[in-house]
């Protein structure tokens, strides 16, 4: 019985499968130390984009043709520059001259009925051309008036015609106009007379003018000449003295 009971005996069967069991021959944790000493990470580090990045290359192409045109310019203006300093030197322009000679009043009478003052003068003007190699084309389209203070009393034009080089030409000007309710006019005028003995009146002219260089005529351009000058009366049919005058150029595009 004994013999068949031993024969009968389980003995355990280990798993083919499972892996092997073996023990750790090193210490996990290092002696003297705790588990939670060891536990070291490596470092955060975040990343930025470089702060010399390129720029997009329609940037780039903006910027040289920007610098491509102040570039142009600025040598456009150069040259301009030193073709006027070439001119300068060549023809070495002078101001032409203004000077208001004579006035003459034909008429400065007021209408009773509708209390209208009509005004007629005749200017005359002296225009100097001091210049010995450029000559002036007068054209048309000029403006002449004729102002006491803020009032507009007549007006007229200047003709066409050539100036050449160191010409003085006279112009007898007439100027003529209508100033409604020139009975104030009239009143402030002869208020003037009595308190200082004269009258100051104004005379601008703006006029539109070709300069000729040698053979090259330039294009056209605007002078306008502002003359004021004092006078003794202002009153039709007596000779009007012109106490002083000047005149003022100016020249604009």
């Amino acid at each position: 019985m004994s013999s068949m009971a031993d024969q009968q005996r389980i003995h355990p069967v280990p798993d083919v499968e499972a892996p092997p069991q073996t023990s750790p021959t090193v210490p996990l944790v290092p002696q003297g130390t705790s588990k939670s000493d060891d536990q070291s990470y490596p470092p955060f580090h975040r990343t930025y984009p470089p702060m010399n990045s390129k720029p997009p290359k329609k940037r780039s192409r903006c910027c040289k043709c920007l610098c491509w045109t102040l570039s142009l310019l600025l040598l456009l203006i150069l040259i301009l520059g030193i073709t006027v300093g070439i001119l300068f030197l060549v023809f070495r322009p002078k101001l032409p001259k203004y000077s208001i000679d004579r006035l003459q009043i034909s008429q400065f009478d007021l209408n009773s009925m509708d209390s209208t003052l009509s005004a007629t003068f005749n200017v005359t003007i002296t225009a100097r051309n001091p210049n010995e190699r450029i000559g002036i084309y007068y054209e048309g389209g000029s403006h002449l008036s004729a102002w006491y203070t803020e009032t507009k009393l007549c007006q007229g034009s200047m003709p066409k015609f050539y100036q050449g080089h160191r010409n003085t030409t006279v112009l007898v000007l007439p100027l003529s106009g209508q100033i409604q309710n020139g009975t104030g006019l009239i009143m402030a005028v002869q208020e003037q007379q009595q308190r200082t003995g004269n009258i100051p009146l104004r005379l601008r002219v703006s006029q539109p003018v070709r300069v000729k260089l040698g053979k090259l005529k330039l294009m056209k351009v605007k002078f306008s000449v502002r003359c004021g000058l004092v006078v003794d009366a202002l009153s039709a049919n007596n000779a009007i003295t012109i106490q002083s005058s000047s005149c003022k150029f100016r020249l604009s595009l």
